[in-house]
């Protein structure tokens, strides 16, 4: 009974569960036993020899006494989501997933001045929240999305609008100018951050076999200064326009957000990129 997993649908990490209010239950080698959905109180079992452990696996999670019976026909998203062992689910992933993991491992003595990893990844959970909001206009978000070589997509963003491999860069109080393919921030040496943001939608793009457009999206940033001949292939967004790229549409179907977006939360589609 110890070794049954119990993991929500949509977890962004503080707490929350987007979606459908699903919680799943699966066998230590990843196989789906049950899922409880929250909503009807049903429990749907996939294993009827396991039942007794798949109750008292949801006891803690279970408000009243839950309807009790086999599944109904699974829709072709419940068989996806049925299928993704949960070490493979990027959706769990919190905005800096990446960055707290580093600062774990490498924290090391006390510094005089303070890590910028903390700045970085300050930035990146306050455009995470800004992202998230977008889900209720029909939008999904993944944070911290993996890429062979230690390199990570801050959020890949799905949506009515198309998909966008968003590159999030702390700007707090600060000028940012914009020359293609420089940014420069504040009084620090200007950097190629434009092409580094082609580059990873690339990638997302050869995953997902889709299209995915660059974004570079300033936090905080006091003011923007862009030079003429910055390229349109990376939209360069501050976290007051995202609204903005929220009311965009006429690209995606809701069906085809729901296909990519389950594509993209399988850890394995980004292994080869």
């Amino acid at each position: 009974m110890a070794g049954l997993r119990v993991t929500p649908v949509h977890g962004h990490g503080y707490g929350r569960t987007h979606g459908q209010a699903r919680l799943y239950v699966s066998l230590p080698d990843g196989r789906a036993a049950a899922w409880y959905d929250r909503d009807t109180g049903r429990v749907s079992l996939l294993l009827d020899d396991r039942r007794a452990e798949v109750l008292a696996a949801l006891r803690p999670y279970v408000v009243g006494e839950p309807t009790v019976g086999p599944p109904p026909v699974p829709t072709r998203s419940d068989l996806v989501r049925l299928s993704l062992h949960p070490d493979d689910d990027l959706a769990p992933n919190r905005p800096g997933e990446a960055l707290l993991g580093d600062l774990d491992r490498y924290a090391g003595p006390r510094r005089l001045r303070p890590d910028p990893r903390r700045r970085e990844l300050a930035a990146q959970q306050l455009a995470g929240a800004a992202l998230e909001r977008l889900e209720g206009a029909g939008w999904r978000v993944l944070h911290s999305v993996p890429l062979p070589g230690a390199a990570t997509i801050d959020h890949l963003l799905v949506g009515p609008a198309g998909v966008y491999a968003v590159r999030s860069l702390d700007a707090r109080r600060r000028r940012v100018r914009i020359a293609d393919p420089l940014v420069t921030v504040g009084r620090a040496a200007p950097l190629p951050l434009l092409r580094d943001a082609r580059h990873r939608a690339e990638r997302a793009s050869f995953a997902l076999a889709a299209a995915v457009r660059a974004v570079l999206l300033l936090v905080d940033a006091e003011r923007v200064e862009r030079g003429p001949a910055v390229a349109p292939d990376v939209r360069v967004l501050t976290d007051r326009d995202l609204p903005e790229l929220a009311r965009a549409g006429g690209v995606l179907k809701p069906a085809d957000v729901e296909s990519l977006y389950w594509t993209a939360r399988d850890r394995r589609t980004w292994l080869r990129v």
